[in-house]
């Protein structure tokens, strides 16, 4: 299976630097404080937890199902991204017409500190995000799933465009607390090359803000 072929990407409000081994004292940071804030999300708790969790995702990577990124936020003066804010992760991709560069894909696995939710840095993510996707990878069809509960991450999925597409029903495993052994109903949206145009002037209007 191929590697997805991305790198660094750099905006105004954040930059998506490619995992590596040598964040995880970073993520472990990131990761700390309020776990409520995370109710759907799998954010590692701790070194033991957060060690395997970057290995689970550069195992994925080095298998080509995925391009796992942490994401820096960019403070206004300093010269260089500073703190480690969350993470996130190109996923399933999918290779329908034997393309070197995949022809779908997920963009999941997405979370941010308290501190960087709600401000400019998840929205812009998916600017350099999506931009790769279609510009560079020239894929057919961006995929975005949550859970169908989680009506916080629903809105923020419809706010930058996604269409609804569905639920899938006993879909993918839960994470939230509790529910850990049952499969959760997903909640799919998809954005598709002729709608990004639109989705791109929607979001870049959003970060001007």
């Amino acid at each position: 299976m191929a590697k997805l072929r991305v790198g660094t990407l750099e905006g105004t409000h954040v930059v998506l630097e490619r995992l590596a081994s040598r964040h995880v004292d970073e993520i472990i940071e990131a990761g700390s404080g309020d776990r409520s804030f995370y109710a759907y999300t799998q954010v590692p708790d701790g070194r033991e937890e957060t060690e395997g969790y970057v290995s689970y995702l550069l195992n994925d990577a080095e298998n080509g199902r995925a391009a796992p990124f942490v994401q820096r936020r960019i403070v206004a003066g300093e010269r260089a991204p500073s703190e480690l804010v969350g993470c996130t992760r190109f996923m399933n991709p999918y290779w329908w017409l034997g393309r070197t560069d995949p022809d779908e894909v997920e963009i999941g696995g997405t979370w941010l500190s308290p501190s960087a939710q709600r401000s400019p840095v998840n929205t812009e993510a998916k600017i350099l995000m999506l931009t790769h996707a279609f510009d560079e990878w020239n894929v057919q069809r961006v995929a975005i799933c949550t859970d169908a509960v989680n009506e916080q991450s629903r809105r923020a999925i419809e706010r930058i465009g996604a269409r609804f597409e569905g639920e899938l029903r006993r879909h993918r495993r839960s994470l939230q607390e509790g529910h850990e052994s049952i499969l959760r109903d997903s909640a799919m949206y998809s954005i598709t090359i002729d709608e990004w145009p639109a989705v791109r002037s929607r979001l870049e209007s959003l970060v001007a803000r």
